[in-house]
């Protein structure tokens, strides 16, 4: 089957099958929010992105053998509903962005700095720390040895435009400096985008589009 990154609330997760990497997304919750499970292909070990809603699709999806770690991209609520359901169950450290660390109720186990490394297995991310849509926003970035980069944007980074920064200038021009430096400018236009919301894209699609963003404000 042919990934696509298009899936709907109550329907089924869509897989992107790469050679050391699973990732299988789904659509939860009243926001539309997008959570991402990826799998190590080696050990089988799993990590969560976001449990940002409906802790039974999550831990189905999780299944039997369970995740190591769970990582919140920012502090907004939409995106942690479930997240003290899922570390009950499943006794998972968590990560997030450590100037958003202390706006979300579950305690962050390991604060996550601009360029630290999480795994998953033998899997290595990158996080970003992406500053405007909140303080302590992170992207998390997997460089595929076998082909293009993969980045999990959580909401800094959209089809269409970076993420809401409620008309405020300072912090749209923070996020747009975060987001033009520490991704588009670090990664091809190859790159796969996994937004918090909503469909995928890629770099190559959104580059073109940078100027006009900065100039509309939003």
């Amino acid at each position: 089957m042919t990934y696509s990154g298009a899936v709907k609330v109550g329907g089924p997760a869509d897989v992107h099958e790469l050679p050391d990497l699973m990732i299988s997304k789904v659509a939860v919750g009243p926001m539309d929010n997008n959570a991402y499970l990826l799998r190590c292909r080696a050990t089988g070990e799993q990590l969560l992105i976001d449990a940002a809603n409906d802790a039974e699709t999550l831990l189905t999806l999780i299944g039997d053998d369970g995740i190591a770690s769970v990582v919140t991209t920012h502090q907004h609520g939409d995106h942690w509903q479930a997240l003290a359901a899922v570390v009950a169950a499943t006794r998972a450290r968590t990560y997030a962005g450590r100037a958003d660390a202390e706006g979300i109720p579950v305690p962050t186990d390991v604060p996550v700095d601009d360029g630290d490394t999480v795994r998953v297995g033998r899997v290595e991310l990158t996080a970003r720390h992406l500053v405007g849509h909140t303080p302590g926003s992170i992207a998390l970035v997997y460089d595929d040895p076998h082909g293009h980069p993969h980045v999990f944007t959580g909401d800094c980074l959209f089809p269409g435009g970076v993420g809401n920064t409620r008309n405020d200038p300072e912090a749209f021009a923070s996020l747009m400096d975060d987001v033009e430096t520490k991704i588009f400018g670090t990664l091809p236009d190859e790159t796969w985008v996994y937004p918090g919301h909503g469909n995928d894209t890629t770099l190559g699609a959104e580059r073109p589009h940078l100027a006009e963003w900065r100039s509309r404000g939003w």
